[in-house]
């Protein structure tokens, strides 16, 4: 081709773009020069549809090129990676040091100066657990190479004589051997290829559970071999009769399946006191059918039960669903204040009865759907909320009646530690295992639309979750969890994780200052009894 030629196409491609932007500026300015919805596309239409373009992929841009390692809200880019890579390398090992500001006020683990030997820990690692991982062959800045191969990882769990032991006087007690579980997400939430990915991943690693949600027992939830804890939310999903109302034939027929070790009863949940919600498009006939729903129509469960208005009506509901069940029943609840759960325990000491559990889950938590003003300012966020609910039940003599778990991002080993040592006696996590299975954080959880299959029910979307993939991730993730728990349990001198205490957490302010968590409630105590001593003078 000669040189004339070259420049005449260039010309011509030249010429067609402006002629097909000016067709697109005259098109745009007849459509939207008359609208009288958007102010800037009456004055500026061309200009005005660019806008609407940043300002559409701006969560992306923020997310991978402008947010700092740190900042992104709810989770980070450092909070994704902390999950993503020990779930799909089995391995996270940091080079260089923290990206932590020490210079902030936060929480510490303190350090024996005599830490534990590897051999010297109270741990269970027998029996290899049969996974597989990632390993990078090559990784340039244009180029990664890597490959899939198959490995034997220690379980990393309690000795079994050091098992937890929920509802021991029930006739089918629940004894849990690692302390990390998957916190409640419903099918129908999540899809149900995320949630047998979920499901097959927990039991490949064993002595973990995974709870329901409020959405009920999908054959999803038991597809892999792990142990269950059905939640049952005020809309009785899974346990309702045609009229809605709780039925304790099916109740019955759900204590009887040997996966499900335990009922949760859900009075609340950190990122929104009141009722599930979960869209139409989201209901598909299957997921309708668990419920006991109408298909492709809005569920929005009730803000609370109408089994029961007050503790008494409550724990007699419980003790029933214990005689029934005979298998452990607890409640979850939102700290609210210190009256609210002085209350409950007081109750419980008077009344010699209550939950074998509670879940307390922190304003911090997640969900698939709710309102900004519920997420961000009701209920105490989880450190708050477990000092004060595991404070009220050692003051009325009760906190042996009970298993704590807590939820609200505990998502790596060091904020599991954290919440270990101000009460809690397990954890739930949600969106770490979400993280494990394959979430980019993209936020479309509400509108059944995730880019990855995980928080949709669409059968395209959800093509992208390959179950026998993505479980192995899974097993990685509660693997590395429990791992890490107990690297940070030697490091502090203790034999296993189920002795963190209030004295290993302390708490170092903006200037400097320290003081441990047993420290702050000891100086509280001090502070109490002196101001009844000057009230009684």
């Amino acid at each position: 081709m000669s040189l004339e030629a070259i420049i005449f196409v260039i010309l011509s491609v030249i010429l067609l773009a402006i002629a097909a932007l000016a067709v697109l500026f005259v098109y745009l300015w007849i459509t939207d020069h008359k609208q009288n919805q958007h102010a800037i596309l009456r004055n500026f239409p061309v200009l005005g549809k660019v806008r609407y373009l940043f300002e559409m992929i701006g969560p992306e841009f923020r997310q991978y090129f402008f947010d700092a390692d740190n900042e992104s809200k709810p989770y980070s880019r450092v909070d994704f990676l902390n999950v993503v890579l020990p779930s799909k390398y089995l391995n996270h090992v940091i080079p260089f040091g923290s990206k932590r500001d020490f210079d902030k006020e936060g929480y510490y683990i303190r350090n024996a100066m005599f830490p534990k030997q590897k051999t010297e820990l109270a741990v269970d690692n027998s029996k290899l657990v049969p996974t597989k991982k990632y390993v990078i062959d090559k990784e340039t800045i244009t180029n990664r190479k890597e490959h899939v191969e198959a490995a034997a990882a220690q379980p990393w769990l309690l000795k079994e004589e050091d098992s937890i032991i929920i509802g021991p006087q029930r006739r089918h007690p629940f004894f849990v051997r690692g302390q990390i579980g998957m916190s409640g997400m419903s099918y129908g939430a999540l899809g149900e290829n995320a949630i047998s990915a979920l499901s097959e991943g927990i039991g490949i690693a064993g002595g973990s559970w995974m709870n329901t949600g409020e959405g009920g027992v999908s054959p999803y939830h038991l597809r892999g071999d792990t142990d269950i804890i059905m939640q049952i939310g005020p809309g009785l999903f899974g346990v309702r009769d045609t009229a809605g109302n709780f039925s304790w034939e099916k109740f019955k027929e759900k204590s009887e399946n040997d996966q499900i070790k335990a009922f949760e009863i859900k009075l609340g949940q950190g990122a929104k006191i009141r009722g599930g919600h979960i869209e139409g498009i989201k209901v598909t006939p299957k997921i309708a059918e668990i419920r006991g729903v109408e298909p492709y129509k809005t569920v929005d469960s009730p803000n609370r039960f109408n089994e029961f208005h007050d503790l008494p009506s409550l724990f007699s509901f419980i003790e029933e669903m214990q005689q029934v069940g005979g298998k452990p029943v607890g409640i979850k609840i939102v700290v609210g204040s210190h009256d609210t759960v002085d209350e409950l325990a007081q109750y419980m000491k008077n009344s010699r009865k209550g939950p074998d559990f509670i879940t307390v889950d922190g304003g911090e938590g997640g969900t698939g759907a709710t309102y900004q003003e519920l997420a961000d300012s009701v209920g105490l966020p989880i450190k708050s909320a477990l000092l004060l609910l595991d404070k009220a039940l050692r003051k009325h003599g009760v906190r042996n009646q009970v298993k704590i778990f807590a939820s609200g991002k505990l998502f790596t080993p060091d904020r599991v530690a954290v919440a270990l040592g101000m009460g809690a006696d397990l954890v739930n996590i949600a969106r770490g295992f979400m993280f494990s299975v394959g979430c980019i954080n993209a936020q479309h959880c509400h509108t059944n639309k995730c880019p990855v299959g995980v928080a949709t029910t669409d059968p395209e979307l959800q093509r992208a979750l390959v179950v026998d993939e993505k479980k192995y991730r899974v097993a990685n993730y509660v693997i590395a969890m429990r791992k890490g728990l107990y690297n940070i349990a030697a490091a502090a001198g203790l034999d296993n994780p189920t002795q963190f205490a209030p004295q290993h957490i302390i708490f170092k302010d903006s200037y400097g200052r320290t003081l441990s968590v047993q420290e702050l409630l000891d100086k509280e105590q001090a502070e109490r009894e002196e101001k009844n001593h000057l009230v009684v003078m």
